[in-house]
């Protein structure tokens, strides 16, 4: 377990108190930003809370496009990134010159893209989706409608094969996700023949065949929380046992290995760049801004309003301080 540097953390809360400054954080970042964070969530628990802010700095411990989306919704609040080589495999999988192209061979086709997104492949979009609401997404859509679904095309199949449709995929993935395999999930229930299965949508759809639970990271923190199960085999990013073992310490939580793994990795290294030191050094220097054309942010803006009007006191997960 490493050791929390209380000199910074102190440090970190007066600069919060000086600059009237909060710090988001998503599931999957270390455990110490996670547990020095004002508020921790999925995506769509991080967008929600960005609609209602009253801070004037946020920093987003997560990754850029989500420090994006906090700048759509907050456009008159200082948004800084620890890390600005926090990226995402999955955002970076969907380029803008490619998706326009794909977007004018479709026209009479409506998009719905994964806030996993860049804002510009926002801005091309009708309405955004988490994986927390997406099948509530596209079941607020006709059912004759003609949908692009972008960037994640594992999710997208599991949404065709839950609600009927037949939604034309952009061909991107995680490369978290992508990687568990049948293979270390038959070999961990061997081991381990009580525990559930929990996978997030994002894997192959293989795995979710195997799974107990399917869902995102709020709800399969929640489904751990709610089931008299003791022990769960977990399919997504590491970070999320952290709050799954804070939440039901009685309970064990064995995170299934991806493919070819020789140390039993989970971890999305673009979350893991945020650290304790990097938030304090944007925070005393104001750096690493989130900066975007009004323009733009406009355009992205009404595909997350649409959503969030969809998804709101719906009861997803937050979890604050």
């Amino acid at each position: 377990m490493a050791i929390v540097n209380n000199n910074l953390v102190a440090k970190i809360e007066r600069l919060k108190k000086q600059k009237n400054a909060i710090i988001l954080a998503h599931y999957y970042t270390l455990n110490d930003v996670q547990d020095i964070a004002d508020v921790v969530g999925d995506s769509l628990a991080l967008a929600q809370e960005a609609e209602h802010l009253q801070a004037d700095i946020v920093v987003m411990c997560g990754v850029r496009f989500m420090a994006e989306t906090v700048k759509i919704l907050a456009p008159n609040t200082k948004v800084l990134l620890p890390d600005w080589q926090a990226g995402c495999s999955l955002a970076e999988s969907c380029q803008l010159a490619d998706f326009e192209q794909f977007k004018q061979q479709h026209p009479d086709h409506i998009v719905v893209s994964y806030v996993n997104t860049t804002a510009d492949i926002k801005s091309l979009t009708d309405i955004c989706c988490t994986s927390s609401n997406a099948l509530a997404i596209v079941n607020s859509l006709p059912k004759d409608a003609k949908i692009i679904f972008a960037p994640d095309k594992n999710l997208g199949n599991y949404i065709n094969a839950q609600t009927g449709r037949n939604m034309l995929l952009w061909d991107g993935a995680c490369h978290v996700h992508e990687q568990f395999s049948v293979e270390s999930i038959v070999e961990l229930k061997q081991q381990y023949p009580q525990a559930k299965v929990l996978a997030h949508p994002e894997c192959k759809k293989q795995v979710l065949l195997l799974a107990d639970k399917i869902g995102s990271t709020a709800a399969l923190l929640a489904y751990t929380q709610q089931s008299p199960s003791t022990q769960f085999l977990i399919a997504t990013e590491a970070g999320i046992l952290h709050q799954m073992q804070k939440l039901s310490p009685q309970k064990q939580f064995i995170p299934v290995p991806p493919v070819d793994s020789t140390c039993g990795c989970t971890d999305c290294n673009y979350m893991k760049l945020n650290t304790l030191q990097k938030i304090a050094d944007v925070l005393e220097h104001e750096t690493n801004e989130i900066l975007m054309d009004e323009n733009l942010r406009q355009q992205a803006q009404k595909s997350i309003v649409r959503m969030l009007k969809i998804s709101n006191n719906n009861g997803n997960l937050l979890n604050k301080k």
